[in-house]
């Protein structure tokens, strides 16, 4: 069984000059969020053992902050840093070619069974991917949300519309009132 989570970059800087879209970083609350997700689910025992990331710099800073997360909560369990990929089609590719990447995740990474895969990207791409994968609904992926999914599939390549359900979906804000 493969797990997946599912995480929107952090809330983006809008007053940063940035040049372009893809170069747009992260704002301290965004940054405070992605780490605040990432301890999150290390708590809860979902630590990804690799990391499928957008290239745009947002996305790539959100998995960072997430994965730094993970591995100081779980010290002890978690010797090497998670590997991750970076892939530009996970920026403005849309649904099929999320979809596509994730089936190009391997099964075994380094000796290591990749089990729990995290994702980092955008909307409306996110939300869309997701509702396909549990087979319909809908979601609005706020900024840093993460949504966990438990697939029927036993390798990536066999991961498709239907084949997941939904575990859970958790926004940051929903975080911050728990804790």
């Amino acid at each position: 069984m493969k797990t997946m989570l599912w995480m929107r970059h952090g809330k983006s800087n809008w007053d940063a000059d940035y040049g372009r879209d893809h170069d747009r970083p992260l704002a301290p609350r965004g940054v405070k969020a992605a780490h605040a997700i990432g301890t999150a689910l290390a708590r809860s025992g979902f630590v990804p053992d690799f990391i499928l990331s957008s290239t745009a710099v947002r996305a790539r800073s959100t998995a960072e902050l997430a994965a730094s997360a993970i591995v100081a909560t779980t010290e002890d369990t978690i010797v090497d840093p998670v590997p991750t990929r970076h892939e530009q089609g996970l920026y403005g590719g849309g649904v099929g070619a999320a979809l596509d990447l994730v089936r190009t995740v391997p099964d075994d990474e380094g000796g290591r069974r990749v089990d729990t895969l995290l994702i980092t990207g955008h909307e409306p791409t996110w939300s869309g991917a997701v509702s396909q994968l549990i087979g319909g609904g809908e979601l609005r992926f706020v900024t840093a949300a993460v949504a966990c999914l438990r697939c029927r599939a036993a390798r990536w390549r066999d991961v498709g519309p239907g084949t997941c359900e939904l575990i859970f979906f958790l926004p940051p804000k929903v975080l911050a009132k728990l804790c």
